[in-house]
């Protein structure tokens, strides 16, 4: 496996550990300092990469217009979420990685639309996207790992 996958697989299974270790109130609270919660976090970290991956290669994502439009950038907790959407998000962390993984495989990411974060970062093909995707997976962890501080 690609070493870049390899990061991301860990990345997701540090994630999914975090939804089984909490309860959903965990998941839901949003501590005194931050703006948003662990759900939160996790599924921005599925929502962008869908998005820095698919979208810029003008590829469909595996997620629902709904769903980038609750966890994209620049979005924010509008509400509790339900314990489906915890089991939804539980899912996607896994297959969303697999499946990037069989396309990469299948060299499907033939096209890419060229984007500079808002870090600084230009993403100049998939595989630039794929390496900021754990730079960006890897501060939101971190994020995580501040709000469990506070629950």
């Amino acid at each position: 496996m690609n070493s870049v996958f390899e990061v991301q697989k860990t990345i997701r299974e540090i994630l999914l550990k975090i939804l089984d270790h909490h309860s959903l109130e965990q998941l839901n609270k949003i501590p005194s300092g931050f703006n948003n919660n662990l759900i939160w976090n996790i599924a921005h970290c599925i929502a962008s990469q869908q998005v820095l991956v698919y979208k810029l290669s003008g590829l469909p994502l595996q997620v629902s217009d709904e769903f980038l439009s609750k966890y994209s950038k620049g979005t924010k907790p509008e509400g509790d979420v339900s314990q489906s959407e915890v089991d939804e998000i539980r899912g996607l962390l896994s297959s969303t990685l697999n499946q990037t993984i069989k396309d990469f495989e299948a060299n499907i990411f033939v096209n890419y639309n060229a984007y500079t974060t808002s870090m600084g970062f230009d993403l100049k093909n998939v595989d630039d996207a794929l390496n900021f995707v754990n730079y960006h997976e890897g501060i939101h962890t971190g994020i995580i790992m501040s709000i469990r501080k506070f629950l």
